[in-house]
């Protein structure tokens, strides 16, 4: 079994055929959340989630590229948030690629306000940050609060990733292992604080190119990452797909 910590089957890249790829993943013994970027976005996690009593949940949030488009309602995401089957806030942060970096302000304002969501409703944090990671070690070790969570797609250093880890934080790969030099920060990461996700449609894992269509990732190859993640550790896939089942169900109170 493998549990995909970060999907996004709720965006329109699987308008046609979401509940098709849902159902390979589930029939295949891959676990998913599907994780909100917006309103919108959010409230069809939650509504693929509902229609699956095992396998399937969802995460709701604001993510930082969009906080100039939408105002974030906090009750509206409140009220969405209390669905059983959402087990997280997210995906929130922080994104400093030149194109966003005109509304940082506005960014650290609505992650303040998600993270007040994430405490009230007692739920662990999805952290989104892009060129960034400075900013975010520095309010997080000044909120005050004991934040649950996991840092996803992280892409930073290792004195980055210790910051985060001694937060307890955990550490989310994806494909992008493959692209990007991470074996340092795989390696020295505890494997009880690493998840596994996809990130899909985006960030295919390079084995899984050929089988994508049109290059679109799913839920199912994060098996990929798994094996990747082993081969780094130098441990079975086997274990690394218990371990890192069990973290997400940890982290996720699943």
């Amino acid at each position: 079994m493998l549990f995909d910590t970060h999907a996004h089957l709720n965006f329109n890249a699987y308008k046609e055929d979401s509940l098709e790829v849902l159902q390979r993943s589930l029939d295949n013994g891959v676990w998913m959340i599907n994780v909100g970027s917006q309103y919108s976005t959010s409230k069809r996690a939650v509504e693929m989630a509902e229609k699956h009593e095992k396998g399937v949940w969802a995460a709701v949030g604001l993510h930082p590229i969009h906080v100039r488009e939408e105002e974030f309602d906090y009750e509206k995401y409140k009220e969405l948030a209390k669905s059983k089957k959402v087990v997280a806030v997210g995906e929130v942060g922080l994104d400093y690629k030149p194109e966003y970096a005109l509304s940082k302000e506005k960014q650290k304002i609505v992650l303040a306000q998600q993270l007040k969501l994430a405490e009230e409703l007692d739920l662990p944090v999805i952290f989104h940050c892009r060129m960034a990671h400075d900013d975010l070690i520095k309010i997080l070790s000044e909120s005050g609060s004991r934040i649950r969570g996991v840092v996803h797609c992280f892409t930073g250093s290792w004195k980055q990733a210790q910051e985060y880890l001694g937060m307890g934080l955990y550490l989310g790969f994806n494909g992008i292992i493959f692209k990007l030099n991470l074996e340092e920060v795989i390696k020295k990461t505890p494997l009880e604080k690493i998840l596994i996700e996809t990130d899909c449609p985006y960030l295919t894992p390079l084995p899984a190119v050929a089988l994508a269509k049109a290059g679109r990732n799913e839920p199912l190859f994060v098996k990929h990452v798994a094996e990747k993640i082993a081969k780094v550790k130098e441990l079975s896939y086997k274990e690394i797909s218990r371990i890192t089942t069990e973290n997400a169900k940890k982290l996720f109170k699943i």
